[in-house]
């Protein structure tokens, strides 16, 4: 699913037109990377939860090259899906085997 299509479904079941659904789309979006930006945690219950994992910088190699250069440092948005949501992928796995670490 897209974000258009996701558009549609929310103007579809909540008979709003599609300016409005667009709009609260945009805005639940807006609202976690607004708060990724500063840092903050985004923890949607039974679904997942968005953060920001920050990198250091470090010496790396152009592949092409060989050349040494430096890696500056960065901050890389994850998402981490919620206990319920790996029930749901995951029907047939009993719950031990679904406390898989992320890796």
């Amino acid at each position: 699913m897209n974000k258009s299509e996701l558009i549609e479904e929310l103007s579809t079941y909540t008979n709003l037109n599609l300016k409005d659904a667009e709009i609260i789309v945009d805005l639940f979006f807006n609202s976690i990377i607004d708060g990724l930006k500063q840092d903050e945690r985004a923890e949607l219950r039974g679904f997942g939860s968005f953060s920001v994992k920050h990198y250091p910088a470090y010496i790396g190699r152009n592949p092409k090259s060989g050349k040494a250069i430096e890696v500056k440092p960065k901050r890389m948005p994850v998402f981490k899906p919620g206990k319920d949501l790996k029930i749901i992928v995951n029907p047939d796995l009993k719950e031990s085997e679904l406390d898989f670490n992320d890796e």
